[in-house]
């Protein structure tokens, strides 16, 4: 990842956060449209239900995130997927950069957030302990890095 020295780290999390969060929010729709339209399902109102609540919240956290965006004179204006990853060009209190995010580290933040917003905050192939299978200190969102 690109850094410029005019932006603040807090900033560089909302732009991060927005590209995820657009992608995670497609990713919801279609596959809510999918499931709704593939009669696979014997129950799709169930399944629709819950992707449903995840693309809602995603649709807030746009909305808020976009809010930030307006109050802190920032704009994301151009987003390109590459085979490398993704890149997204902004602008920042007048300066203008790139950030650019490699597509393992891409998905794997996406798979995080997506389990998260979906209230999948557990991997119960990884735990730690059978005894204790939610942690005391989980979050439904994943801090921004």
């Amino acid at each position: 990842m690109m850094t410029v020295s005019g932006i603040s780290t807090e900033e560089r999390s909302l732009i991060k956060s927005y590209l995820f969060l657009r992608f995670i929010h497609r990713v919801f729709e279609r596959d809510c449209r999918i499931i709704q339209e593939s009669g696979i399902f014997k129950t799709p109102e169930l399944y629709v239900e819950l992707v449903g609540s995840g693309a809602k919240k995603t649709a807030v956290l746009l909305k808020e995130i976009k809010q930030e965006f307006k109050s802190r004179s920032m704009k994301v204006f151009e987003i390109s997927r590459s085979p490398d990853g993704v890149e997204a060009h902004y602008s920042c209190r007048g300066y203008v950069g790139c950030i650019e995010i490699l597509w393992p580290s891409f998905q794997q933040e996406m798979m995080t957030r997506m389990r998260a917003y979906l209230g999948l905050t557990h991997d119960f192939t990884d735990r730690a302990s059978a005894a204790d299978p939610i942690p005391s200190a989980a979050s439904p969102f994943p801090a921004v890095h």
